[in-house]
Protein backbone atom coordinates (compact mmCIF):
# COMPACT_ATOMS: atom_id res chain seq x y z
CA UNK A 1 0.00 0.00 0.00
CA UNK A 2 1.38 3.41 -1.02
CA UNK A 3 1.25 6.19 1.58
CA UNK A 4 1.73 9.84 0.73
CA UNK A 5 3.19 12.23 3.25
CA UNK A 6 0.82 15.20 3.97
CA UNK A 7 3.77 17.56 3.68
CA UNK A 8 4.40 16.27 0.17
CA UNK A 9 0.76 16.92 -0.74
CA UNK A 10 0.95 20.45 0.65
CA UNK A 11 4.17 21.19 -1.22
CA UNK A 12 2.65 19.84 -4.43
CA UNK A 13 -0.38 22.12 -4.05
CA UNK A 14 1.90 25.11 -3.42
CA UNK A 15 3.98 24.32 -6.52
CA UNK A 16 0.83 23.94 -8.67
CA UNK A 17 -0.57 27.23 -7.41
CA UNK A 18 2.76 28.96 -8.00
CA UNK A 19 3.07 27.67 -11.56
CA UNK A 20 -0.56 28.58 -12.29
CA UNK A 21 0.06 32.05 -10.92
CA UNK A 22 3.16 32.51 -13.09
CA UNK A 23 1.33 31.17 -16.17
CA UNK A 24 -1.65 33.50 -15.66
CA UNK A 25 0.57 36.53 -15.14
CA UNK A 26 2.59 35.72 -18.26
CA UNK A 27 -0.63 35.46 -20.28
CA UNK A 28 -1.61 38.94 -19.08
CA UNK A 29 1.92 40.28 -19.63
CA UNK A 30 1.69 39.14 -23.26
CA UNK A 31 -1.35 41.38 -23.58
CA UNK A 32 0.16 44.84 -23.23
CA UNK A 33 -3.20 46.56 -23.59
CA UNK A 34 -4.86 44.88 -20.59
CA UNK A 35 -6.07 47.50 -18.07
CA UNK A 36 -3.33 48.51 -15.61
CA UNK A 37 -3.44 47.84 -11.89
CA UNK A 38 -1.39 47.24 -8.76
CA UNK A 39 1.35 44.60 -8.95
CA UNK A 40 0.05 41.27 -7.60
CA UNK A 41 1.89 39.07 -5.12
CA UNK A 42 2.32 35.32 -5.75
CA UNK A 43 -0.69 33.18 -4.76
CA UNK A 44 -2.79 35.97 -3.20
CA UNK A 45 -2.63 38.56 -5.99
CA UNK A 46 -3.89 41.87 -4.58
CA UNK A 47 -5.96 40.39 -1.76
CA UNK A 48 -3.64 41.91 0.84
CA UNK A 49 -4.58 45.44 -0.17
CA UNK A 50 -8.35 45.01 -0.50
CA UNK A 51 -10.88 45.55 2.28
CA UNK A 52 -12.62 42.18 1.87
CA UNK A 53 -15.64 43.37 3.88
CA UNK A 54 -16.13 46.48 1.74
CA UNK A 55 -14.11 45.94 -1.45
CA UNK A 56 -15.93 48.75 -3.29
CA UNK A 57 -14.20 51.29 -1.02
CA UNK A 58 -10.79 49.92 -2.02
CA UNK A 59 -11.71 49.89 -5.71
CA UNK A 60 -12.86 53.51 -5.60
CA UNK A 61 -9.56 54.49 -3.96
CA UNK A 62 -7.57 52.55 -6.56
CA UNK A 63 -9.48 54.31 -9.36
CA UNK A 64 -7.97 57.61 -8.18
CA UNK A 65 -4.54 56.23 -9.12
CA UNK A 66 -5.26 53.95 -12.08
CA UNK A 67 -8.30 55.63 -13.66
CA UNK A 68 -11.91 54.59 -14.25
CA UNK A 69 -10.90 51.24 -15.77
CA UNK A 70 -8.20 49.10 -14.15
CA UNK A 71 -7.47 45.55 -13.07
CA UNK A 72 -6.87 43.72 -9.81
CA UNK A 73 -5.96 40.12 -9.12
CA UNK A 74 -7.83 38.11 -6.48
CA UNK A 75 -5.92 34.91 -5.93
CA UNK A 76 -5.30 33.62 -9.45
CA UNK A 77 -8.10 35.53 -11.17
CA UNK A 78 -7.72 38.85 -12.95
CA UNK A 79 -10.74 41.18 -12.67
CA UNK A 80 -11.42 44.38 -14.56
CA UNK A 81 -12.93 47.13 -12.40
CA UNK A 82 -15.11 49.91 -13.84
CA UNK A 83 -15.72 53.09 -11.82
CA UNK A 84 -17.71 56.27 -12.38
CA UNK A 85 -20.95 56.87 -14.25
CA UNK A 86 -19.46 57.77 -17.64
CA UNK A 87 -17.33 54.62 -17.91
CA UNK A 88 -19.99 52.25 -16.54
CA UNK A 89 -22.72 53.69 -18.78
CA UNK A 90 -20.42 53.40 -21.79
CA UNK A 91 -19.70 49.73 -21.00
CA UNK A 92 -23.22 48.57 -20.11
CA UNK A 93 -25.11 50.59 -22.76
CA UNK A 94 -22.78 51.15 -25.73
CA UNK A 95 -21.08 47.75 -25.30
CA UNK A 96 -24.12 46.00 -23.85
CA UNK A 97 -23.65 42.67 -25.62
CA UNK A 98 -19.91 42.51 -24.98
CA UNK A 99 -20.36 42.96 -21.20
CA UNK A 100 -23.56 40.90 -20.86
CA UNK A 101 -22.18 37.61 -19.51
CA UNK A 102 -21.64 36.34 -15.97
CA UNK A 103 -18.28 34.90 -14.86
CA UNK A 104 -17.80 31.16 -14.41
CA UNK A 105 -16.63 31.49 -10.81
CA UNK A 106 -16.35 28.13 -8.99
CA UNK A 107 -18.91 28.99 -6.31
CA UNK A 108 -21.55 30.36 -8.69
CA UNK A 109 -21.02 27.48 -11.10
CA UNK A 110 -21.55 24.99 -8.29
CA UNK A 111 -24.44 26.85 -6.66
CA UNK A 112 -26.48 27.78 -9.76
CA UNK A 113 -25.43 25.09 -12.29
CA UNK A 114 -26.03 27.77 -14.93
CA UNK A 115 -29.78 27.80 -14.23
CA UNK A 116 -32.17 30.60 -13.33
CA UNK A 117 -31.57 34.21 -14.31
CA UNK A 118 -29.07 35.96 -12.02
CA UNK A 119 -26.02 33.81 -12.82
CA UNK A 120 -27.14 32.01 -15.99
CA UNK A 121 -25.37 32.20 -19.34
CA UNK A 122 -26.09 32.40 -23.04
CA UNK A 123 -29.42 31.34 -24.47
CA UNK A 124 -30.66 29.90 -21.17
CA UNK A 125 -30.29 33.32 -19.55
CA UNK A 126 -32.02 35.06 -22.46
CA UNK A 127 -35.01 32.67 -22.38
CA UNK A 128 -35.39 32.88 -18.60
CA UNK A 129 -35.09 36.69 -18.61
CA UNK A 130 -37.73 37.03 -21.35
CA UNK A 131 -40.04 34.68 -19.47
CA UNK A 132 -39.50 36.48 -16.16
CA UNK A 133 -40.14 39.94 -17.62
CA UNK A 134 -43.29 38.95 -19.51
CA UNK A 135 -44.70 36.90 -16.63
CA UNK A 136 -44.00 39.56 -14.01
CA UNK A 137 -45.97 41.98 -16.20
CA UNK A 138 -48.77 39.43 -16.61
CA UNK A 139 -49.11 39.13 -12.84
CA UNK A 140 -49.25 42.83 -12.15
CA UNK A 141 -45.82 44.50 -12.36
CA UNK A 142 -46.59 48.07 -13.36
CA UNK A 143 -50.34 47.51 -13.10
CA UNK A 144 -53.06 48.61 -10.69
CA UNK A 145 -53.66 45.03 -9.53
CA UNK A 146 -50.26 44.69 -7.87
CA UNK A 147 -50.58 48.16 -6.37
CA UNK A 148 -53.79 47.04 -4.68
CA UNK A 149 -51.95 44.02 -3.25
CA UNK A 150 -49.23 46.32 -1.90
CA UNK A 151 -51.89 48.52 -0.28
CA UNK A 152 -53.45 45.45 1.32
CA UNK A 153 -50.04 44.35 2.62
CA UNK A 154 -49.48 47.84 4.04
CA UNK A 155 -52.52 47.31 6.26
CA UNK A 156 -51.04 44.10 7.70
CA UNK A 157 -47.69 45.83 8.22
CA UNK A 158 -49.27 48.80 10.00
CA UNK A 159 -51.14 46.43 12.32
CA UNK A 160 -47.85 44.92 13.46
CA UNK A 161 -46.30 48.38 13.92
CA UNK A 162 -49.30 49.55 15.97
CA UNK A 163 -49.13 46.44 18.15
CA UNK A 164 -45.89 47.75 19.71
CA UNK A 165 -47.72 50.78 21.13
CA UNK A 166 -44.94 53.22 20.27
CA UNK A 167 -42.34 51.18 22.16
CA UNK A 168 -38.98 50.18 20.60
CA UNK A 169 -38.84 47.17 18.26
CA UNK A 170 -36.66 45.78 15.47
CA UNK A 171 -38.49 46.29 12.18
CA UNK A 172 -36.44 43.93 10.02
CA UNK A 173 -38.61 40.79 10.16
CA UNK A 174 -41.89 42.69 9.73
CA UNK A 175 -40.73 44.71 6.72
CA UNK A 176 -38.99 41.66 5.28
CA UNK A 177 -42.20 39.61 5.44
CA UNK A 178 -44.35 42.41 4.01
CA UNK A 179 -42.06 42.83 1.00
CA UNK A 180 -41.64 39.07 0.63
CA UNK A 181 -45.41 38.63 0.48
CA UNK A 182 -45.58 40.74 -2.70
CA UNK A 183 -43.16 38.51 -4.60
CA UNK A 184 -44.76 35.43 -2.96
CA UNK A 185 -48.12 36.51 -4.40
CA UNK A 186 -46.63 36.82 -7.89
CA UNK A 187 -44.72 33.53 -7.67
CA UNK A 188 -47.16 31.38 -5.70
CA UNK A 189 -50.49 33.21 -5.78
CA UNK A 190 -50.93 33.65 -2.00
CA UNK A 191 -49.44 35.37 1.07
CA UNK A 192 -48.09 34.25 4.47
CA UNK A 193 -48.93 35.47 7.95
CA UNK A 194 -46.03 37.28 9.59
CA UNK A 195 -45.43 34.52 12.12
CA UNK A 196 -45.70 31.64 9.62
CA UNK A 197 -42.61 29.42 10.12
CA UNK A 198 -42.41 28.72 6.36
CA UNK A 199 -41.86 32.34 5.32
CA UNK A 200 -39.61 32.97 8.33
CA UNK A 201 -37.39 30.05 7.34
CA UNK A 202 -37.32 31.13 3.70
CA UNK A 203 -36.32 34.68 4.62
CA UNK A 204 -33.59 33.38 6.93
CA UNK A 205 -32.13 31.29 4.10
CA UNK A 206 -32.12 34.25 1.71
CA UNK A 207 -30.58 36.61 4.25
CA UNK A 208 -27.84 34.08 5.07
CA UNK A 209 -27.03 33.68 1.38
CA UNK A 210 -26.80 37.43 0.80
CA UNK A 211 -24.53 37.91 3.82
CA UNK A 212 -22.32 34.97 2.80
CA UNK A 213 -21.77 35.74 -0.90
CA UNK A 214 -19.39 38.64 -0.19
CA UNK A 215 -17.51 36.94 2.65
CA UNK A 216 -13.71 36.54 2.53
CA UNK A 217 -14.09 32.73 2.61
CA UNK A 218 -16.22 32.80 -0.52
CA UNK A 219 -13.61 34.91 -2.28
CA UNK A 220 -10.89 32.47 -1.22
CA UNK A 221 -12.99 29.54 -2.45
CA UNK A 222 -13.40 31.20 -5.86
CA UNK A 223 -9.63 31.61 -6.08
CA UNK A 224 -8.60 28.21 -4.69
CA UNK A 225 -11.60 25.83 -4.88
CA UNK A 226 -9.55 22.66 -4.72
CA UNK A 227 -7.67 23.87 -1.65
CA UNK A 228 -10.46 25.68 0.24
CA UNK A 229 -13.35 23.40 -0.73
CA UNK A 230 -12.87 20.90 2.10
CA UNK A 231 -12.51 23.58 4.81
CA UNK A 232 -15.50 24.78 6.88
CA UNK A 233 -16.77 28.28 6.22
CA UNK A 234 -19.35 30.50 4.55
CA UNK A 235 -18.77 28.89 1.12
CA UNK A 236 -20.24 25.67 2.52
CA UNK A 237 -23.13 27.65 3.99
CA UNK A 238 -23.97 28.99 0.52
CA UNK A 239 -24.31 25.43 -0.80
CA UNK A 240 -26.36 24.35 2.21
CA UNK A 241 -28.82 27.25 2.00
CA UNK A 242 -29.19 26.76 -1.76
CA UNK A 243 -30.02 23.08 -1.20
CA UNK A 244 -32.62 23.92 1.45
CA UNK A 245 -34.18 26.67 -0.66
CA UNK A 246 -34.45 24.46 -3.72
CA UNK A 247 -35.95 21.67 -1.63
CA UNK A 248 -38.66 24.05 -0.37
CA UNK A 249 -39.32 25.44 -3.86
CA UNK A 250 -39.52 21.97 -5.43
CA UNK A 251 -41.99 20.81 -2.79
CA UNK A 252 -44.08 23.92 -3.47
CA UNK A 253 -44.27 23.62 -7.26
CA UNK A 254 -44.74 19.84 -7.06
CA UNK A 255 -47.93 20.52 -5.07
CA UNK A 256 -49.04 23.14 -7.59
CA UNK A 257 -48.38 20.80 -10.51
CA UNK A 258 -51.00 18.39 -9.11
CA UNK A 259 -53.75 21.04 -9.17
CA UNK A 260 -52.57 23.03 -12.21
CA UNK A 261 -55.32 24.29 -14.50
CA UNK A 262 -53.68 25.53 -17.70
CA UNK A 263 -56.79 27.58 -18.46
CA UNK A 264 -56.67 29.30 -15.06
CA UNK A 265 -53.05 30.20 -14.37
CA UNK A 266 -52.67 32.23 -11.17
CA UNK A 267 -48.94 32.61 -10.58
CA UNK A 268 -45.52 32.61 -12.21
CA UNK A 269 -45.03 28.98 -11.19
CA UNK A 270 -48.33 28.06 -12.91
CA UNK A 271 -47.11 29.78 -16.08
CA UNK A 272 -43.78 27.96 -15.96
CA UNK A 273 -45.46 24.59 -15.41
CA UNK A 274 -47.79 25.32 -18.33
CA UNK A 275 -44.74 26.01 -20.52
CA UNK A 276 -43.41 22.58 -19.58
CA UNK A 277 -46.52 20.99 -21.06
CA UNK A 278 -46.47 22.78 -24.40
CA UNK A 279 -44.41 20.01 -25.98
CA UNK A 280 -42.08 22.39 -27.84
CA UNK A 281 -38.29 21.86 -28.03
CA UNK A 282 -37.93 24.94 -25.81
CA UNK A 283 -40.01 23.21 -23.12
CA UNK A 284 -37.42 20.47 -22.69
CA UNK A 285 -34.34 22.63 -23.19
CA UNK A 286 -35.23 25.46 -20.82
CA UNK A 287 -38.48 24.90 -18.92
CA UNK A 288 -37.24 22.09 -16.71
CA UNK A 289 -37.50 21.75 -12.93
CA UNK A 290 -33.90 22.82 -12.23
CA UNK A 291 -34.45 26.09 -14.07
CA UNK A 292 -37.73 26.65 -12.23
CA UNK A 293 -36.14 26.11 -8.81
CA UNK A 294 -33.29 28.49 -9.61
CA UNK A 295 -35.53 31.12 -11.22
CA UNK A 296 -37.94 31.19 -8.28
CA UNK A 297 -35.02 31.34 -5.83
CA UNK A 298 -33.46 34.22 -7.77
CA UNK A 299 -36.71 36.19 -7.88
CA UNK A 300 -37.36 35.55 -4.18
CA UNK A 301 -33.94 36.92 -3.26
CA UNK A 302 -33.92 39.84 -5.69
CA UNK A 303 -37.53 40.78 -5.00
CA UNK A 304 -37.14 40.77 -1.24
CA UNK A 305 -33.64 41.67 -0.07
CA UNK A 306 -32.98 44.99 -1.84
CA UNK A 307 -36.44 46.50 -1.29
CA UNK A 308 -36.45 45.47 2.38
CA UNK A 309 -33.01 46.97 2.90
CA UNK A 310 -34.01 50.22 1.16
CA UNK A 311 -37.13 50.63 3.33
CA UNK A 312 -35.13 49.97 6.50
CA UNK A 313 -32.65 52.67 5.44
CA UNK A 314 -35.60 54.96 4.77
CA UNK A 315 -37.05 54.69 8.27
CA UNK A 316 -33.59 54.93 9.88
CA UNK A 317 -32.83 58.10 7.91
CA UNK A 318 -36.22 59.62 8.82
CA UNK A 319 -35.36 59.08 12.49
CA UNK A 320 -31.93 60.60 11.91
CA UNK A 321 -33.34 63.63 10.09
CA UNK A 322 -36.74 64.47 11.66
CA UNK A 323 -36.96 67.75 9.73
CA UNK A 324 -36.93 65.85 6.44
CA UNK A 325 -39.47 63.38 7.82
CA UNK A 326 -41.79 66.28 8.71
CA UNK A 327 -41.50 67.79 5.22
CA UNK A 328 -42.49 64.44 3.70
CA UNK A 329 -45.46 64.14 6.06
CA UNK A 330 -46.59 67.68 5.22
CA UNK A 331 -46.53 66.86 1.51
CA UNK A 332 -48.45 63.61 2.13
CA UNK A 333 -51.12 65.56 4.04
CA UNK A 334 -51.39 68.17 1.30
CA UNK A 335 -51.57 65.78 -1.67
CA UNK A 336 -53.03 62.53 -0.31
CA UNK A 337 -54.68 63.39 2.99
CA UNK A 338 -56.10 60.25 4.56
CA UNK A 339 -56.59 58.40 1.25
CA UNK A 340 -54.51 55.34 0.33
CA UNK A 341 -51.25 56.35 -1.37
CA UNK A 342 -51.14 55.46 -5.09
CA UNK A 343 -48.26 55.75 -7.55
CA UNK A 344 -50.27 58.34 -9.46
CA UNK A 345 -49.71 60.67 -6.48
CA UNK A 346 -45.95 60.60 -7.06
CA UNK A 347 -45.96 63.25 -9.79
CA UNK A 348 -47.58 65.70 -7.35
CA UNK A 349 -45.08 64.90 -4.58
CA UNK A 350 -41.64 66.07 -5.75
CA UNK A 351 -40.13 66.26 -2.27
CA UNK A 352 -41.22 62.75 -1.26
CA UNK A 353 -40.02 61.44 -4.62
CA UNK A 354 -36.65 63.14 -4.11
CA UNK A 355 -36.33 61.68 -0.60
CA UNK A 356 -37.04 58.13 -1.82
CA UNK A 357 -34.45 58.54 -4.59
CA UNK A 358 -31.92 59.88 -2.09
CA UNK A 359 -32.59 56.95 0.27
CA UNK A 360 -31.70 54.58 -2.57
CA UNK A 361 -28.62 56.61 -3.53
CA UNK A 362 -27.30 57.11 0.00
CA UNK A 363 -28.18 53.55 1.05
CA UNK A 364 -26.00 52.31 -1.84
CA UNK A 365 -27.80 48.96 -1.58
CA UNK A 366 -25.71 46.84 -4.00
CA UNK A 367 -22.34 48.64 -3.92
CA UNK A 368 -20.29 46.18 -5.98
CA UNK A 369 -23.05 45.24 -8.42
CA UNK A 370 -23.25 41.61 -9.51
CA UNK A 371 -20.18 40.59 -11.51
CA UNK A 372 -20.31 40.77 -15.29
CA UNK A 373 -18.06 39.00 -17.78
CA UNK A 374 -17.09 39.66 -21.38
CA UNK A 375 -19.01 37.54 -23.88
CA UNK A 376 -16.29 38.07 -26.49
CA UNK A 377 -12.93 39.78 -26.92
CA UNK A 378 -13.48 43.53 -26.67
CA UNK A 379 -11.41 46.69 -26.95
CA UNK A 380 -12.86 49.21 -24.53
CA UNK A 381 -11.42 52.69 -23.93
CA UNK A 382 -8.18 51.61 -25.59
CA UNK A 383 -7.75 48.45 -23.49
CA UNK A 384 -8.08 44.90 -24.74
CA UNK A 385 -10.21 42.66 -22.52
CA UNK A 386 -10.31 38.97 -23.50
CA UNK A 387 -13.49 36.92 -23.65
CA UNK A 388 -14.48 35.45 -20.28
CA UNK A 389 -12.82 38.16 -18.17
CA UNK A 390 -14.71 39.02 -14.98
CA UNK A 391 -15.79 42.67 -14.89
CA UNK A 392 -17.09 44.56 -11.85
CA UNK A 393 -19.01 47.80 -12.59
CA UNK A 394 -18.92 49.43 -9.13
CA UNK A 395 -22.38 50.98 -8.58
CA UNK A 396 -21.16 52.71 -5.42
CA UNK A 397 -18.76 54.76 -7.53
CA UNK A 398 -21.71 55.97 -9.62
CA UNK A 399 -24.09 56.78 -6.78
CA UNK A 400 -21.29 58.76 -5.11
CA UNK A 401 -19.85 60.27 -8.29
CA UNK A 402 -18.83 63.86 -7.44
CA UNK A 403 -19.37 64.90 -11.05
CA UNK A 404 -23.11 64.19 -10.67
CA UNK A 405 -23.90 64.58 -6.97
CA UNK A 406 -23.06 67.78 -5.12
CA UNK A 407 -22.74 66.18 -1.67
CA UNK A 408 -22.12 62.49 -2.41
CA UNK A 409 -21.31 61.47 1.18
CA UNK A 410 -24.30 63.20 2.75
CA UNK A 411 -28.03 62.44 2.82
CA UNK A 412 -29.22 65.35 0.67
CA UNK A 413 -32.64 65.09 -1.07
CA UNK A 414 -31.82 68.28 -2.98
CA UNK A 415 -29.75 66.07 -5.32
CA UNK A 416 -33.11 65.41 -6.98
CA UNK A 417 -34.74 68.86 -6.73
CA UNK A 418 -34.28 71.98 -8.85
CA UNK A 419 -34.13 75.52 -7.50
CA UNK A 420 -37.94 75.76 -7.59
CA UNK A 421 -38.53 72.52 -5.69
CA UNK A 422 -39.54 70.47 -8.72
CA UNK A 423 -38.30 66.89 -9.02
CA UNK A 424 -35.10 66.72 -11.08
CA UNK A 425 -33.89 63.54 -12.72
CA UNK A 426 -30.22 62.63 -12.39
CA UNK A 427 -28.85 60.30 -15.06
CA UNK A 428 -26.28 58.87 -12.64
CA UNK A 429 -29.06 57.46 -10.45
CA UNK A 430 -28.75 53.79 -11.44
CA UNK A 431 -29.38 51.68 -8.29
CA UNK A 432 -30.87 48.94 -10.51
CA UNK A 433 -27.81 48.97 -12.80
CA UNK A 434 -27.97 49.39 -16.59
CA UNK A 435 -28.04 47.33 -19.75
CA UNK A 436 -28.95 43.74 -20.44
CA UNK A 437 -28.32 42.58 -16.86
CA UNK A 438 -30.28 45.34 -15.12
CA UNK A 439 -32.83 44.32 -12.49
CA UNK A 440 -35.93 42.68 -14.02
CA UNK A 441 -38.06 43.80 -11.06
CA UNK A 442 -37.17 47.50 -11.23
CA UNK A 443 -40.75 48.72 -11.85
CA UNK A 444 -42.14 46.51 -9.09
CA UNK A 445 -39.50 47.77 -6.64
CA UNK A 446 -40.27 51.42 -7.46
CA UNK A 447 -43.97 50.86 -6.81
CA UNK A 448 -43.29 49.03 -3.54
CA UNK A 449 -40.92 51.70 -2.27
CA UNK A 450 -43.32 54.57 -2.95
CA UNK A 451 -46.46 52.90 -1.58
CA UNK A 452 -44.84 51.33 1.52
CA UNK A 453 -42.82 54.44 2.40
CA UNK A 454 -45.63 57.00 1.99
CA UNK A 455 -48.18 54.78 3.78
CA UNK A 456 -45.86 54.32 6.76
CA UNK A 457 -45.07 58.04 7.05
CA UNK A 458 -48.74 58.88 6.56
CA UNK A 459 -49.63 56.80 9.62
CA UNK A 460 -46.55 57.00 11.88
CA UNK A 461 -43.80 59.31 13.02
CA UNK A 462 -40.57 57.39 13.47
CA UNK A 463 -38.28 58.15 16.39
CA UNK A 464 -35.16 56.64 17.90
CA UNK A 465 -35.60 54.81 21.22
CA UNK A 466 -34.74 57.01 24.23
CA UNK A 467 -30.99 57.33 24.59
CA UNK A 468 -30.24 55.40 21.37
CA UNK A 469 -27.44 56.56 19.09
CA UNK A 470 -28.39 56.25 15.44
CA UNK A 471 -25.55 54.70 13.42
CA UNK A 472 -25.40 54.94 9.62
CA UNK A 473 -22.73 52.24 9.34
CA UNK A 474 -23.31 49.21 7.11
CA UNK A 475 -23.26 45.45 7.62
CA UNK A 476 -20.78 43.86 5.16
CA UNK A 477 -22.39 41.62 2.57
CA UNK A 478 -23.66 41.50 -0.99
CA UNK A 479 -26.03 44.31 0.03
CA UNK A 480 -25.35 47.32 2.22
CA UNK A 481 -27.79 46.71 5.08
CA UNK A 482 -27.94 49.07 8.08
CA UNK A 483 -26.67 47.80 11.42
CA UNK A 484 -29.32 46.13 13.61
CA UNK A 485 -31.36 48.80 15.35
CA UNK A 486 -34.73 49.45 16.97
CA UNK A 487 -37.34 52.03 16.03
CA UNK A 488 -40.33 53.66 17.71
CA UNK A 489 -43.41 53.98 15.48
CA UNK A 490 -45.60 56.71 17.00
CA UNK A 491 -49.14 56.64 15.54
CA UNK A 492 -50.24 59.93 13.97
CA UNK A 493 -53.71 61.13 14.80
Amino acid sequence: MITIDPVTILLSVVVILFLTNVFNNRKQDNNKNFPPGPTPLPFIGNMHMIDMGKPHNTFIELSKKYGSIFSVQLGLEKLVILCGYDTIKDALINYAEEFSERPDSPLLAEASKGNGILFAHGENWKVMRRFALSTLRDYGMGKKSIENKINDECEYLMQTFRSHGGKPFDNMTNINTAVANIIVFILLGHRYEYDDPTILRLMKLINESVRSLESPMVRLYNSYPSVIGWLPGSHRRVFKTRHEMHKFIRETFTKQKKVLDINDQRSLIDSFLAKQQEGKPESTLYFHDDNLASLVGNLFAAGMETTTTTLRWGLLLMMKYPGIQKKVQNEIERVIGSAQPQTEHRKEMPYTDAVIHEIQRFGDIVPNNLPHATSQDVTFKGYFIPKGTSVLPILSSVLRDKAYFEKPDQFYPEHFLDSEGHFKKNEAFIPFSLGKRSCVGENLAKTELFVFFTTLLQNFTFQAPPGAKLELSRVPGLTNAPLPHEICAIPRS
